[in-house]
């Protein structure tokens, strides 16, 4: 069937969210991107497949927002190369690197060629996500004229100087480095260097089945469990055409709401403290810690990890743990309120938040900024919103944007984001239905595929499955939103100072281990 005006054939997919799915070739591949673009859409994700075991090469893949939903396609490579679509998707530069280093697939006629992922932890020729690279390595692995060195741009002109932060840093986050361009204490140009933090993920799920892939997919980035394991389990969903029994999908709602509440406390307090407010940290970790206390009661784990599974969810809720929850979002919701009107008071703490990091709304359109970030810079989407899954189609979720793009932006959006989270857990617990909490997963047929899309905190979540033999993956792609968000923090410090930067860094909160699969 054709799709809006697209000349090219698609197929739904069955499943949760609306999707389109096909093959295309090398002309098309750019034209459909182009005209994604022109329609006003984004790219979602970008990744690339080894399929010679098939006898069919490699394959490329994107994932497209279009007026209908989302759009799959497929380009087959004859050889190893692609058409580049940085220049109309900038986001797609680092993916298309990611790409290369882990599949040797690159894009013809990109500028920016330079590694992303690999970090000397495998030789240049090697390419870990091929079907026969070999993943028992010595350890620790060395290779003599393999020098970690990353050609940095460099800023000339008089009075500039470099500083370089991390890759480890003075406390217990992720490891990433950043290279500042510096007159004074006026930032120039920053430069990210990620990819510490990766783990072989999408390689190790290529040696799982259905089952086991479940938890691990639930571990990708350990602050968006619930956001990756619905993901997860809807694309497994999809793939085996399984729709999971209301009760389970209202809960999985709840676990969602509940998660994107507990780390939007966090940031506030995050960013109080860092513009010199100890008590906003103090306060919001107090909260934020009873919410995970909470969680470990009622689902068995703080972080909610292993309670959305395929078909359905792994625990209930009894009266009493709504009863609880109901006092916990009641209590919740006056005292962030409270905090609320503290921090909108606070001239100090307004004065660090307003201008600073501030990324206008065309920037934010050309860059694909996405989830809180991108709603404080006017970009209004939200798949709660627009493709609404059940039980979202029946919420009428109140998106939050503001036009500014600066820190205050993006705090006031966190804000608005809770008390709405509050209201829809309400609304959850008052029409929580009747029912099983998990329907039977038939074996997946081989050669299936499965894609996911989930609103999480931070903002979409993706991931693209394809089966195997046996009921095993054979190829799993999971997408963070961190992948479009880190290049706008970069030009989002631009004109601060650095010991800004911290602020601004803690406005996104982007994730490191979602990003460095």
């Amino acid at each position: 069937m054709k799709l809006e005006d697209f000349q090219i054939e698609l197929k739904p997919l069955p499943g949760a969210m609306p999707v389109w799915r096909g093959r295309i070739d090398a002309q098309q591949w750019r034209a459909a991107c182009q005209q994604v673009r022109g329609k006003g859409g984004r790219l979602v994700a970008l990744w690339g497949a080894d399929n010679n075991d098939r006898g069919q090469g490699y394959a490329v893949h994107a994932a497209l927002t279009v007026q209908s939903g989302l759009l799959a396609i497929t380009l087959p490579i004859h050889g190893e190369g692609f058409p580049d679509i940085s220049d109309i998707f900038p986001a797609a530069n680092r993916m298309q690197r990611a790409a290369f280093d882990l599949l040797g697939i690159s894009a013809v006629g990109a500028k920016d060629r330079r590694k992303w992922l690999r970090h000397a932890t495998w030789r240049a020729d090697e390419f870990p996500l091929r079907k026969d690279f070999a993943t028992q390595h010595p350890s620790p692995i060395t290779y003599p004229g393999e020098a970690d060195a990353y050609p940095f741009v460099r800023v000339e002109g008089e009075g500039v100087h470099e500083i370089p932060v991390g890759p480890v840093h003075a406390g217990t986050i992720e490891p990433g480095h950043f290279r500042f361009s510096v007159i004074g204490e006026g930032v120039l140009r920053l430069e990210e260097r990620l990819g510490y933090k990766h783990k072989g993920i999408e390689k190790r799920f290529e040696q799982m089945d259905l089952k086991q892939g479940a938890r691990l997919a639930g571990r990708i980035s350990g602050d968006s469990t619930a956001a990756y394991a619905w993901a997860y389990a809807m694309a497994v969903e999809s793939a085996c055409s399984v729709t999971p029994p209301q009760r389970a999908l209202w809960l999985r709602a709840l676990l969602l709401e509940r998660e994107r509440v507990g780390q939007h406390l966090w940031d506030l307090g995050f960013m109080g403290s860092d513009a010199g407010l100890a008590f906003g940290l103090a306060q919001f970790s107090c909260l934020r810690e009873d919410m995970l206390r909470t969680n470990a009661a009622l689902f068995g784990h703080r972080y909610l990890m292993d309670v959305i599974v395929p078909g359905g969810v792994a625990r209930d809720l009894d009266t009493e743990g709504i009863a609880g929850i109901r006092g916990e979002i009641d209590t919740l919701g006056k005292t962030v309120a409270l905090l609320k009107g503290i921090y909108d008071e606070h001239s100090g703490l307004q004065d660090r938040f307003i201008g600073c990091g501030r990324v206008k709304p065309e920037l934010a359109d050309r860059l694909g900024l996405t989830g809180p970030a991108g709603r404080a810079s006017g970009m209004s989407w939200d798949l709660r919103v627009q493709f609404p899954p059940a039980p979202y189609d029946g919420f009428e979720v109140r998106m939050a944007t503001h036009l500014n793009g600066d820190g205050a932006a993006r705090a006031t959006v966190r804000f608005e984001e809770i008390a709405e989270s509050l209201r829809l857990i309400g609304v959850i617990l008052f029409g929580l239905p009747a029912g099983d909490i998990a329907a039977r997963v038939p074996d997946t047929p081989e050669n299936a595929f499965g894609i996911a899309w989930v609103e999480g905190w931070r903002g979409e979540v993706l991931i693209a499955l394809e089966t195997g033999p046996n009921n095993r993956i054979r190829r799993l792609h999971p997408h963070d939103p961190s992948w479009q968000n880190w290049p706008v923090l970069e030009r989002a410090v631009l004109g601060n100072i650095v010991p800004d930067f911290p602020l601004i860094n803690k406005s996104f909160n982007l994730s490191y281990s979602g990003h460095d699969l």
